[in-house]
């Protein structure tokens, strides 16, 4: 019998198709659509990509569920640990998007260190005399101090060093890496430009603070494309107005999309793009596409890439002889 999957946003074309010929696919795009995609029949796979929440009563309301999975990396909006509770695996997509945050966050670091947003901005503006005002500095011969060493650190730290920089970084796990690894603090006072790749737990919330940003040398610049909430905004703005650091570059806010216009991103010396950082089109349909063959696979009584579980782990220590996590 064909599985039910529910598809709370819209996914790449092809992953789609490959999706609707092995199970029956229903959207719940809003409210009214999905009320009657769980009324319809049993779910037994919840797909989601940013923005839609795979939460507790959404869970309850699909007793059979067996998988929930995210086309992407972080699991913000996937509640992990009621999934795990209820013994439904957690898929989605490690390692997927690392190239291309890693080039943003290199185009962030280019965009910020070369003042290029405020020479394009004076251009279009018929002012070629900005040049004799320009103010840009170089990526080679600076320090580039990585917090967070995972798939997208390492590349970051790769493409830094391809530049001419030399990198530091600070990491929970030891790397076999040809960097030096130092505490935060060294790493703050060091380097030129910081570049957040941490995820988002208790232990990261407001990592960067005032005692912080009054570490970094006056005219670094911070990165910040992993999540908003990594960055006490308050701090941020404060030390940008009092010339502590010298800007901003980030691909994430602490809230998205914002309710208010906030005053940090109005700031000369920030620049924030709009959690763009993975959707090129090739990776976009490289992750869907990972995703769903993983999906598909959980539901049809193959073996998904291990790696993709998130919460395979937990799930092998609380349950002995569950056909879900045999192998995993």
């Amino acid at each position: 019998m064909r599985k039910n999957v529910l598809l709370l946003e819209t996914i790449a074309e092809e992953a789609l198709m490959a999706l609707q010929a092995e199970v029956n696919v229903f959207t719940g795009y809003d409210d009214a659509s999905l009320k009657v995609a769980l009324e319809h029949g049993d779910i037994h796979a919840i797909v989601t990509r940013g923005k839609g929440l795979i939460n507790k009563p959404l869970m309850d309301a699909c007793p059979q569920l067996q998988v929930v999975a995210r086309c992407g990396v972080g699991l913000d909006n996937v509640d992990v640990s009621a999934a795990t509770a209820r013994k439904i695996l957690v898929i989605n997509a490690p390692g997927s998007n690392a190239a291309t945050m890693a080039e943003h966050t290199l185009s962030l670091m280019l965009m910020g260190m070369r003042n290029m947003y405020e020479s394009v901005a004076q251009v279009k503006q018929n002012n070629w005399n900005w040049r004799s005002q320009y103010a840009g500095d170089e990526l080679s011969g600076k320090t580039l101090g990585i917090l967070g060493m995972g798939n997208i650190g390492q590349r970051v730290a790769r493409l830094g060093e391809a530049f001419g920089m030399e990198v530091v970084y600070w990491s929970r796990s030891a790397h076999d890496l040809p960097y030096h690894q130092v505490e935060i603090k060294e790493l703050l006072q060091r380097s030129d430009v910081v570049s957040l790749h941490l995820p988002f737990n208790n232990d990261t919330s407001g990592i960067i603070g005032m005692e912080q940003l009054g570490l970094m040398k006056p005219d670094a610049w911070l990165i910040n494309t992993a999540r908003g909430a990594l960055v006490d905004h308050t701090a941020l703005l404060q030390a940008l107005n009092t010339q502590k650091i010298g800007g901003y570059a980030a691909d994430v806010l602490p809230e998205e999309p914002p309710v208010q216009s906030l005053p940090v991103v109005q700031h000369p010396r920030v620049i924030v793009t709009p959690h763009a950082g993975s959707l090129t089109i090739a990776t976009y349909k490289k992750i869907c596409q990972l995703t769903i063959s993983n999906v598909v696979a959980a539901l049809t009584g193959k073996n998904p890439d291990p790696n993709s579980i998130y919460n395979r782990h937990a799930l092998s220590q609380a349950t002995q002889g569950d056909h879900r996590i045999k192998k995993l």
